[in-house]
């Protein structure tokens, strides 16, 4: 994230973090973000990203990533916001997670139009055109 953070600042980017306490006090915190917001959990930096989204981008990583992007693709399922969701997939990072939604499908655990809730692609530009036409 930092690495992502640094890029953005650079190219002349507005950058805002929302990061726990706990991982604040450890020294985790890129203190050079145009505004960083320190709170209490996970569940309040979670809120508070998403209030500030208009669309929510996963670029590849670890459990964190996956847990907050399907987090983020099931409060629209219930309807809690309306906002795109979508996956970088980065050199077919996310390909076996792309089969699963859709075995979960094959399997009727998820809706069609439910699995049509999580965007995917390869090309970032495409991706972005994407998110921004149905965040409008």
């Amino acid at each position: 994230m930092g690495a992502l953070a640094d890029a953005a600042l650079e190219a002349g980017g507005e950058v805002i973090g929302v990061i726990p306490e706990m991982l604040a006090a450890r020294e985790v915190a890129h203190r050079g973000l145009t505004q960083l917001h320190v709170v209490g959990s996970m569940h309040e930096r979670k809120a508070l990203m998403a209030a500030h989204s208009d669309a929510f981008l996963a670029l590849p990583g670890g459990y964190g990533t996956l847990e907050e992007l399907f987090e983020a693709i099931t409060w629209g399922q219930l309807g809690y916001h309306g906002k795109p969701c979508a996956a970088l997939n980065v050199a077919g990072y996310f390909d076996s997670l792309l089969r699963f939604c859709d075995d979960a499908v094959r399997f009727d655990f998820i809706r069609p139009s439910d699995r049509a809730l999580l965007l995917a692609g390869s090309d970032l530009e495409a991706l972005l055109d994407e998110l921004l036409a149905r965040a409008a």
